[in-house]
């Protein structure tokens, strides 16, 4: 009796031991705690303890079984099947399941390992651990995206040699660049708040074949907040609570989103609030960067005082609000509805690079600022899943957006306010389908995009308050319009070899009106109309498990915008600038090779090489008018100048990156690019404006369990005084000063640690010491010098 008792004893227990499982994170092998496991009907649940144990009892050996984590892929499956697999459940991270899937090249999902460009992935857990004040300063925490600034509300990205409209940014697959892109800084990227990016991929070289007019050095693809269904009758909601505080410049930043699902509907609203101070900088550096000065007004006279503190940069602090609202629809499995609303808008913010130029060694400016920059992006977004002849599925994407924003500048001791106004509204629409065969996939679509113009300029006397119109900076009511059809085709030729090609053709329709209020041209009106045919090939090899291959040949266009041809009245001491109806397409032809090497387990090395040509190159030179090459303007005899394509260039560089797995927990990663471009300017080649000296950072990562740890270092190399493009030459005052007197880039480098604790399931906290040596820097180009030793801590509460 004794021994059967003992043994019904024994297969209690085994049989309760046997209903124990452990679930593990599927890359680091870390137990994963507080995982939510459920029933289908959720009339059953669970959830593992901090060793990641579960047990099961409870569940039937043939039920589903869900088990739910934040930042982990929601996964399905059976007891039987875990106890089968010795009771362990592997779940995959969200980063790591984004980091193989690409959706920038064809708008549809493709696997990594079977396309030829090299794609730099952004993951969630990327966005939470840079903590970045804006979504500039998120791509420039890759180490593969340069990032010029003017001011702290800035931030103007460079990948390849080239920047603002010769890259393409886009929100939802949706393109931003607007017909007044110009090849100036731009700052319109920090209208796409990092805290409501999802993901965000970025292609480093051509885009066109997709994306048409502008993705010639590259293209930076954010994608947004989506609403989440519950699959169930019941309700689920969950959402984030964000704050984040920083030292360098008092910023303070809340954050908060909510998503709502039900079975067939789901909602997402978000809002963030950031107000940034003046920005300080470090105390180690060159001296040319501190801010002794600045204008004040007092008793209705400018006046230039003594800065208390010449690291802090008066003025530059500014503050901004954005909007979210998600919503999706999803009646059946294969229809797919969602809107998306998206809002953003700044407080006026200074132009901090134009505020302290000086002549004889006064400041020049009393005010220079922009006006409050806002965007409003509404899209609709339709998909569809068929078996029919013609596709497999299919996705429509139409949007409206509207940009607004202003540059009021006053020249110290003179009351006159001068103030310019844009705005931008902004139609498109997309048809893409993809139609999948065996062993390969078609892509096709359809684009639409047109975009109307409205530009005026005002004066106003601050003293008397007089005010008056002024010449526009863009002739008003113009319209730029695109329509494009493109394809491309992914073949997988065998399981270690894929192919890729694309093609479209483009035209572009500009119609631009002039008036003379102002100026007095022997011309009305700018029609430009204007073709151009891209296309792409590209091969994916796996030559064995060591070596993997890209080869890709593209060519890309930049297609005349109202900047390029509407900016007529921006004119220089004895020359003018004048439209040309002429004005084309500029060109630019992509090679590229790259390898990864996994030279052991725990070692990866990637390797790119490239090289661009660009001919037709949009660039300004002297021109002739009816025959005339000087014309009389506002009573000066002036040289006509006009944009043409009047010059190409080359760029070429090479991207390399090192992976080394020191153990499960401790991991290096380090990027670096090296980049060298050249225009021809009058017969001889220069160094080109946006080719970035060689930069990149290293990241000594550990992540075990609650904790991670991220050690790491970014570094800039040095342009000397002949390395810097002629225009760059001539200002000096963005610059240090060498010991011949001339201006140049000094290289730089900066150590920082972050370290982030997963209290529990909800709240996690990061605090990161930025510039812990306090080092002076200026990225190249830039008119406002980097922060100083920065603390910034963040708190988030998920729910």
């Amino acid at each position: 009796m004794r021994c059967t008792f003992i043994a019904f004893l024994l297969l209690f227990f085994t049989n309760i031991t046997a209903q124990e499982i452990q679930i593990l994170d599927s890359s680091t092998k870390e137990p994963l705690e507080n995982v939510a496991i459920y029933s289908q009907d959720k009339s059953k649940s669970a959830i593992s303890n901090i060793n990641g144990k579960a047990n099961l009892s409870k569940f039937s050996d043939t039920e589903v079984i869900i088990f739910k984590s934040i930042a982990y892929v929601e996964t399905f499956s059976r007891k039987r099947e875990i106890l089968i697999n010795g009771g362990i459940l592997e779940m995959q991270s969200l980063e790591n399941q984004l980091d193989q899937i690409v959706l920038s090249v064809a708008k549809f999902k493709l696997e990594r390992d079977e396309i030829p460009q090299k794609i730099v992935s952004i993951s969630p857990g990327d966005i939470e651990l840079a903590s970045p004040q804006t979504s500039a300063d998120l791509l420039e925490s890759t180490g593969q995206v340069f990032v010029q600034k003017s001011q702290l509300g800035g931030g103007s990205p460079m990948i390849r040699g080239f920047s603002t409209n010769r890259l393409l940014l886009t929100v939802d697959g949706v393109r931003m660049n607007s017909a007044i892109f110009r090849s100036g800084n731009l700052q319109n990227i920090i209208s796409v708040d990092p805290l409501f990016v999802e993901k965000a991929e970025v292609i480093l070289g051509p885009g066109s074949v997709i994306y048409g007019s502008d993705a010639i050095g590259g293209v930076m693809n954010f994608y947004t907040l989506k609403p989440t269904l519950s699959f169930t009758d019941a309700t689920e909601i969950s959402g984030n609570i964000y704050t984040r505080f920083s030292t360098a410049n008092n910023e303070n930043t809340v954050h908060a989103d909510l998503n709502v699902g039900r079975q067939n509907w789901a909602f997402t609203t978000g809002i963030t609030y950031s107000d940034f101070g003046d920005l300080k900088m470090g105390e180690h550096g060159p001296d040319d960067y501190l801010r002794p000065d600045y204008a004040i007004r007092e008793n209705g006279v400018d006046v230039q005082v003594e800065n208390p503190d010449p690291l802090v940069q008066v003025p530059t602090g500014y503050n901004q609000i954005n909007l979210l609202q998600k919503v999706k629809y999803m009646p059946a499995n294969d229809w797919d509805f969602d809107l998306g609303l998206i809002y953003s808008t700044t407080s006026d913010y200074p132009r901090y690079d134009r505020l302290y130029r000086k002549r004889d060694g006064a400041l020049r400016a009393a005010e220079w600022y922009y006006g409050p920059q806002t965007w409003f992006l509404g899209n609709i977004n339709i998909n569809h899943k068929s078996n029919s002849n013609l596709y497999d599925k299919v996705q429509f994407t139409g949007a409206y957006q509207y940009f607004a924003e202003s540059r009021n500048d006053r020249d110290f001791g003179k009351p006159t306010l001068f103030s310019t106004e844009e705005n931008v509204d902004a139609y498109s629409a997309n048809l893409d389908f993809v139609k999948d065969f065996s062993e390969s996939q078609f892509f096709y679509g359809f684009e639409y995009v047109l975009n109307h113009v409205n530009s005026e300029g005002s004066f106003r006397n601050i003293e008397t308050e007089e005010t008056g119109l002024t010449a526009s900076r863009y002739p008003d009511d113009s319209k730029w319009q695109s329509m494009a059809v493109y394809s491309s085709y992914q073949w997988k030729i065998d399981e270690d070899l894929s192919f890729q090609s694309g093609l479209r053709y483009n035209q572009v329709l500009v119609d631009a009106k002039f008036t003379d209020d102002f100026y007095d041209f022997p011309f009305e009106d700018a029609d430009i109309s204007t073709g151009a045919l891209t296309g792409s090939l590209g091969l994916n090899w796996k030559q064995n498990r060591f070596v993997n291959w890209r080869l890709g040949l593209s060519t890309a266009f930049r297609a005349p915008n109202i900047d390029d041809i509407g900016k007529i009245f921006d004119s220089e001491p004895g020359s003018v600038v004048v439209p040309n109806p002429d004005l084309g397409p500029e060109y630019a032809y992509n090679a590229e090779l790259g390898a990864r090497f996994n030279l052991s387990d725990n070692i990866r090395m990637d390797l790119t090489g490239f090289y661009t040509y660009l001919n037709d190159a949009m660039v300004r030179r002297d021109f002739s008018l009816n025959g005339e090459s000087e014309i009389d303007y506002q009573g000066e005899p002036s040289t006509v100048q006009a944009i043409q394509n009047a010059a190409n260039a080359y760029v070429y560089g090479i991207e390399a990156g090192l992976e080394i797995d020191f153990s499960v927990s401790l991991r290096l990663n380090s990027q670096f690019s090296y980049t060298k471009g050249e225009e021809n300017e009058g017969g001889d080649y220069v160094p080109l404006r946006h080719a970035a000296p060689m930069f990149g950072n290293t990241h000594l990562m550990y992540h075990k369990r609650k904790l991670k740890i991220d050690l790491f270092s970014e570094y800039n190399g040095q342009f000397d005084f002949e390395d810097l493009a002629p225009g760059e030459q001539d200002k000096a005052y963005l610059y240090a000063t060498d010991a011949n007197g001339n201006p140049y880039s000094p290289s730089w480098y900066t150590l920082n640690i972050t370290g982030q604790y997963k209290v529990d399931q909800n709240w996690l906290a990061t605090v990161s010491l930025e510039n812990i040596t306090d080092q002076r820097y200026r990225t190249y180009s830039s008119g406002i010098t980097a922060a100083g030793r920065n603390l910034i801590i963040a708190l988030s509460y998920n729910f």
